[in-house]
């Protein structure tokens, strides 16, 4: 008699925390990713700055579940899932995987509110080449600037704008002025480093929205005492190569970062099921898929509610709590059981808001300033993936604080040389060196 056949679609924290409840399942586990690599998204943005590497937040995927004899692990990007013939997909049709039961976490991308072309100028933070993009790009905009011919050209190089005022958003705004201010401040010859500004866009009208208010007031506070312009109520209505525009105001820069809205996997179309607004699917409060108990979905692809009808949000511990309710699941029903409803348990918000500044609400306990950072960077190093990860993490950081330096500033010449950080070809008479002046 074959054993059953559980193919799990996505390696982040949903996935692989799925694979792991099904270890001592009497089946046969697949893993597909399209990636060979677990990453841990919430210091995804360290990467981006140049604070760590992108070895620091991820492990391989096969490491993580290499004790697991039940589970193959194969690197394969899903083209579609034909839930009829309960089959995935993969590789252009080289991949075929048949399953008896299914766990979908795909994951989301970021959003451009149907104008997917301004990606090609303000690159979103999901994954590792994400981040590699924004780091060259930010690493880039600091090396056209000591090139700059004229004053205004290289301002528009210093300013960095920032859209979305969401935990990426507010983070990557925090650290930028560290990194300008301190770690570069005796690189250049021809700027000061000093004059870079940085602008943090949000279209609502505040800060964190999962956040009370009063702490989403208090990050921005911060925000602004580091230097930061935070404009709320300010959406975004065009980007272009050399400005963004909130609604008629043309906002000169060479730089934007995108941290605004998401948009669930494109797998989730073809299960037939009810979809919410984001793209995300309406499970079942088992997390299964409307008229397909045999699948159920995990992670940011799950538009799942709590018992009093608040959305799950979409942070890490949700998604752990979902892909381990969906392996006990899929073990009930093997075990001729009923499956049970997800019940999120809320373990608390925390945003960073640069050096010893962050704001944090676990329970009914609320942390601000320097207290609210330490514990920050304590859940952040319990929660990665492997010891080595903690340890390289914690090196880092310790090198990073105290000498107010980052580690992984290189950058290499890339195929195509001379685009410019913001995407478009570098002006030749923008790249003529000038003389050293006389600061």
């Amino acid at each position: 008699m074959s054993l059953p056949r559980i193919v799990i679609i996505g390696g982040g924290f949903a996935g692989v925390t799925a694979a792991r409840g099904l270890r001592h399942a009497e089946a046969e586990v697949t893993l597909l990713d399209r990636t060979n690599h677990h990453l841990f998204q919430p210091l995804l943005y360290q990467v981006a700055t140049a604070v760590l590497s992108p070895s620091d937040i991820s492990s391989p995927i096969r490491w993580l579940l290499r004790k697991q004899k039940n589970t193959t692990v194969l690197m394969a990007k899903v083209d579609r899932i034909d839930i009829d013939a309960r089959r995935v997909i993969a590789d252009e049709g080289r991949v075929q995987v048949e399953y008896d039961f299914l766990v979908i976490a795909a994951g989301a991308r970021h959003a451009y509110f149907g104008h997917d072309e301004w990606e090609t100028y303000a690159p979103g933070l999901k994954s590792l080449e994400d981040a590699r993009s924004i780091r060259d790009r930010f690493l880039n905009a600091f090396e056209e600037a000591e090139k700059a011919v004229d004053a205004e050209t290289q301002a528009g190089w210093l300013h960095f704008v920032i859209v979305g005022g969401g935990p990426t958003g507010v983070e990557l705004a925090g650290i930028l002025p560290d990194i300008a201010h301190h770690s570069m401040l005796d690189d250049f010859r021809n700027f000061d480093p000093r004059s870079t500004r940085i602008t943090l866009l949000e279209g609502g009208p505040r800060l964190l929205t999962a956040f009370d208010a009063h702490l989403a007031a208090r990050a921005r506070r911060d925000l602004e005492s580091l230097g930061v312009n935070v404009r709320t109520n300010a959406i975004v209505t065009r980007v272009e190569p050399h400005a963004v525009y909130v609604g008629d105001e043309r906002i000169p820069t060479r730089t934007v970062l995108w941290a605004a809205g998401n948009q669930a996997s494109p797998l989730a179309r073809w299960l037939g099921a009810p979809l919410d607004s984001q793209g995300r699917v309406e499970v079942l409060p088992d997390l299964s898929v409307p008229g397909h108990p045999e699948v159920f979905v995990a992670g940011d692809l799950a538009a799942a509610f709590e018992e009093n009808g608040t959305p799950v949000p979409a942070v890490a511990p949700a998604a752990n709590q979902m892909g381990k309710r969906a392996a006990r699941n899929i073990m009930r029903v093997l075990g001729d059981l009923p499956t049970q409803k997800f019940k999120y348990r809320d373990k608390g918000n925390l945003a960073t808001i640069g050096r010893y500044r962050a704001i944090a609400k676990i329970g009914r306990f609320e942390l601000t300033g320097q207290i609210a950072w330490w514990f920050w960077l304590l859940i952040h190093l319990m929660y990665l993936a492997t010891f080595r990860n903690r340890l390289s993490v914690l090196i880092e950081w310790a090198y990073s604080y105290m000498t107010y330096q980052r580690g992984s500033r290189i950058l290499t010449e890339r195929e195509g040389d001379g685009v410019s950080g913001s995407g478009e070809k570098a002006d030749p008479v923008e790249r003529r060196a000038r003389m050293p002046s006389s600061r």
